[in-house]
């Protein structure tokens, strides 16, 4: 599992590392393992979807979608045009872990514990509203002619 040499120049450029900071970053073995399976983390699509929804001053509603790409970047033009904050920090746990299982050679859509939601806790709990979204991972080509 190497790592090309253009590969490496891409990732200095992209992340602005000098000579010094790019000599650390190889030297680490775990990125050279994650640049090697990047590419096939990249042909999915992590789709959050709002699976129950009350209250939510957002107006998140059952079956939007929030779009990531395999990296975890959320693809705003995909979305819907108003999203919470406090709907996106449940996710980065979510997210967090499908990259951890494909990096580790896993079916990244193996989650077992995949549901979230937004920390409001309604309005019967002393909040406002609470949303439920349900994570997962698709192949990108299902999104690419919408991305």
């Amino acid at each position: 599992m190497s790592v090309d040499e253009s590969t490496w120049k891409f990732f200095q450029q992209h992340l602005g590392y000098n000579d010094e900071e790019m000599a650390l970053f190889r030297a680490n073995p775990r990125n050279e393992e994650v640049l090697a399976k990047a590419p096939e983390l990249m042909q999915k699509t992590i789709v959050a979807e709002v699976v129950e929804s009350h209250g939510c001053n957002s107006q998140h509603k059952v079956g939007d979608r929030f779009l990531f790409d395999g990296a975890g970047n959320l693809l705003t033009t995909k979305c819907p045009r108003r999203i919470c904050i406090y709907a996106l920090q449940g996710l980065a746990g979510l997210i967090f872990s499908t990259n951890e299982l494909a990096y580790a050679g896993v079916d990244p859509d193996s989650l077992r514990f995949r549901r979230t939601g937004c920390f409001d806790v309604g309005v019967r709990c002393g909040g406002w509203g609470h949303i439920v979204m349900e994570v997962r991972v698709e192949d990108r080509s299902k999104y690419q002619a919408k991305q």
